[in-house]
């Protein structure tokens, strides 16, 4: 009986110690679970978006202002930019010019006494043609504004602009008629306008045939000839000088006429020089003779394009074995 009751208590001790151990395993466990499964504090990022919201719409008109600004800014500059770029480039031009103005500046300090006097005869020496002239006793007996005879083959370059037509046309016509007559007896015959084009375009880059009835022909030609012209004899000289120059032939060039309307007289000067060469001596293959007409000094004062062909003429004239002569009156 007592060993009954004494397993009964043992058996009821161990049960309740499981009971117990199991209860108190239970609870740890909970426990662990309880703090495993505990939710995360997180930080609700929703708070306050609202207000953002409402900020950066108050601020958005001011940062478009500002992006409108600042493009309007980078436009200017762009602009500024292609405006240097503009001035840059026409600056070369300029600047070239000025190069040239300077030459021509070298000029004008000698130009004053030119316009007022004419210019002292020029000293040319005789070709075999004209020693053969002179020896049959042909001699020319008067001069055009000084310039003495010493050429077998004439060319005329003459100024058909509407001033020279309306106030020195007969005063041309009279001067060309002088000049033929100083030369009894040429090879050739050329005229031309300032332009370069010919007063006889079947004779186009040919000499005209030294004749009595050739040379009345040119004459009643020049009542009518008003080809276009640009006031300037810069074409003319240099056409006739390309289209008739040559190495065995003694050639003179004389131009008619009443302003220049160029830019600079030493790109003229240049361009000259580069087609007119000279010899061993120094003397050009085509002499340049000018007579200028005073219209540009009798039409109310003096005008600037009247100068500049005195200019021209006188530093050409001197640069091609030339005279140049300015008449006192129409």
């Amino acid at each position: 009986m007592s060993r009954r009751r004494r397993r009964e208590t043992e058996t009821f001790g161990l049960s309740f110690l499981d009971a117990i151990s199991c209860g108190f395993g239970a609870i740890v466990l909970l426990l662990v679970l309880t703090k495993i499964a505990e939710p995360t504090k997180t930080q609700d990022i929703g708070i306050g978006l609202p207000q953002l919201a409402q900020t950066l719409a108050s601020e958005l008109p001011e940062l478009d202002a500002q992006l409108t600004s600042l493009q309007q800014q980078l436009a200017d500059e762009q602009d500024k930019l292609d405006d240097a770029r503009r001035q840059n480039a026409q600056m070369r031009p300029k600047a070239r010019a000025l190069e040239a103005e300077r030459a021509d500046q070298a000029l004008e300090a000698e130009a004053a006494k030119a316009i007022e006097d004419q210019l002292a005869l020029a000293r040319q020496s005789l070709t075999e043609e004209m020693r053969r002239l002179y020896a049959q006793g042909v001699k020319p007996t008067s001069a055009v504004g000084g310039i003495p005879v010493d050429s077998e083959y004439i060319i005329f370059v003459i100024d058909t602009s509407g001033s020279m037509h309306a106030y020195a046309w007969q005063t041309v016509i009279k001067k060309m008629t002088e000049t033929l007559d100083l030369y009894p007896k040429v090879k050739g015959l050329q005229i031309m306008n300032d332009m370069g084009d010919y007063m006889f375009s079947q004779y186009a880059g040919q000499w005209i045939p030294d004749t009595p009835g050739r040379r009345r022909a040119i004459v009643q030609r020049m009542a009518s000839w008003s080809p276009f012209s640009n006031s300037s004899p810069v074409e003319g000289i240099t056409r006739a000088i390309r289209a008739f120059e040559a190495r065995d032939k003694r050639i003179s060039i004389y131009v008619f006429g009443d302003e220049f309307t160029g830019n600079s007289i030493q790109s003229v000067l240049d361009a000259v020089e580069r087609i007119n060469p000279k010899d061993k001596n120094g003397n050009p293959r085509v002499r340049i003779h000018g007579v200028g007409f005073p219209v540009q000094f009798t039409r109310g004062g003096i005008r600037p394009t009247g100068v500049q062909f005195s200019m021209l003429m006188r530093a050409l004239c001197a640069a091609n074995g030339g005279t140049f002569v300015g008449l006192q009156r129409l």
